[in-house]
């Protein structure tokens, strides 16, 4: 069926009216495409508007999650749908793996975001219209969510470098589109799935909205424009959440009397911001609230740690900092490539070690002759100017923190003597003037 074939005006009209300024100069589209209904109708307006401006090219993606006895069927339609308005289709087969307490729906979500990722084009256009983006924001309400997540879906986000995600349709609600896509007599596939009540979306959108509409006829246009509002509010709480990560900042992560000195509201929108410029998930929100609580109230030698999928927050002396969970258990033992005090990187042990000339450091001559790092096995004792030390014992009056203790390398000569605690002290019995101190630096997220 010709893409260009007459129907109702208004949305294709409405489409290139209020085309984004962003989009200008960007002509590589790609449609999110389920062949259900409103990607069906997004796919149609894009043919219209690719007919009025033929420099647009433009492409479908269809992920095949495997989760429906129908995903075979869904997939030929798209082929089929695709095929007569002169679109190609690129149909990507995926695996949904739903763990650590994630949803199927989520994982299928994930999923499809990362096919979207891996795209070509410029823009990725999904055909999210005005009922999902009520459903959403009720639905981030009744999860308890705060201003980011009410605000819902943004009609234009970035998705990737370079790579913008595109909703056209969040002012439309899907009764306009079905009439669009029934005018054009084009076929639309359903996922059984949706009428599953057992889903929270599907009972709003089957049960509750229902009711809600009878009573209050423009309740989506009221919620997407409590969700603007709330739009708003978000991007005012990141300006000055940004703000104040950035005066708080230090070369090991946050100064702790910094984040204490804010209020609480400014306390964990700012370290919420540091967590995001890592790259790392918001913690739950009491989570967050009893470390910031144990950060200000614990005894100064005491290190409380917030533990997190990516990593731990832990207050370290006078500072917040972020560890990346270690990613495998250290070495049983790693030969040091002594090169004259060259610093050489470990990654097996998550950090550096460098070296300084300092008197009552390690001689050159026990550190070319085949000196190697362990880790702590439990019971090693440092020679000192009285007796011996437990290393335990001065990692801990050190400062550093347990979940560092485990991966601190130690320093041995060929012999099997222990010469250092790296960062930390040096052997009496080995140091000597003009010798050498090893430092250790762990790697920083």
């Amino acid at each position: 069926m010709a893409a260009s074939r007459k129907t109702p005006p208004e949305l294709a009209d409405s489409l290139i009216e209020h085309w984004p300024d962003e989009l200008s100069g960007l002509f590589a589209f790609e449609v999110g495409f389920s062949g259900g209904l409103d990607s069906v109708a997004l796919l149609s307006l894009l043919c219209e508007a690719r007919a009025r401006r033929p420099e647009i090219g433009l492409s479908a993606v269809h992920v095949h999650h495997g989760l429906s006895p129908n995903a075979d069927a869904w997939a030929a339609h798209c082929q089929a749908l695709c095929d007569s308005l002169r679109v190609p289709l690129r149909i990507e087969r995926v695996h949904v793996r739903a763990g650590g307490g994630e949803s199927v729906e989520a994982a299928a979500r994930e999923a499809r975001y990362q096919v979207y990722r891996r795209s070509a084009s410029e823009v990725i256009a999904l055909a999210h219209h005005q009922d999902d983006q009520a459903e959403t924001i009720l639905l981030q309400l009744l999860r308890g969510g705060g201003a980011r997540a009410l605000a819902a879906m943004p009609a234009l986000r970035e998705l990737a470098p370079g790579k913008l995600l595109w909703r056209p349709l969040l002012e439309i609600p899907r009764e306009r589109l079905e009439a669009y896509v029934k005018a054009r007599g084009f076929a639309w596939v359903d996922d059984e799935s949706n009428l599953d009540t057992r889903y929270r979306r599907n009972l709003l959108r089957h049960d509750i909205l229902p009711r809600l509409e009878r009573a209050l006829p423009h309740y989506r246009s009221h919620l997407a424009r409590a969700a603007m509002l709330q739009a708003d509010a978000a991007a005012i709480l990141d300006e000055v959440a940004r703000e104040d990560l950035q005066a708080c900042r230090t070369e090991n992560g946050l100064d702790c009397g910094s984040v204490l000195a804010l209020s609480a509201p400014r306390r964990r929108q700012t370290l919420l911001a540091w967590l995001d410029a890592l790259g790392w998930p918001a913690p739950e929100p009491g989570a967050l609230l009893e470390f910031l609580r144990q950060a200000e109230y614990a005894e100064r030698g005491a290190s409380p740690v917030l533990r997190l999928r990516q990593g731990c927050l832990l207050r370290f002396a006078d500072t917040l900092q972020a560890w990346p969970k270690a990613q495998s258990e250290p070495p049983a033992s790693t030969a040091l490539l002594w090169r004259g005090g060259d610093a050489q990187s470990l990654s097996e042990w998550g950090g550096e070690l460098a070296w300084e000339r300092r008197d009552a450091g390690v001689p050159a001559a026990l550190l070319e002759s085949g000196a190697y790092l362990a880790p702590r096995r439990g019971g090693e004792k440092l020679s000192a100017r009285v007796g011996r030390r437990e290393v335990k014992d001065l990692l801990r009056e050190a400062g550093v923190p347990p979940l560092l203790r485990r991966r601190w390398p130690l320093l041995y000569g060929a012999d099997g003597e222990l010469l250092a605690v790296p960062g930390i002290a040096v052997s009496y019995r080995a140091a000597a003037d003009g010798g050498w101190w090893p430092l250790w630096r762990p790697a920083r997220p």
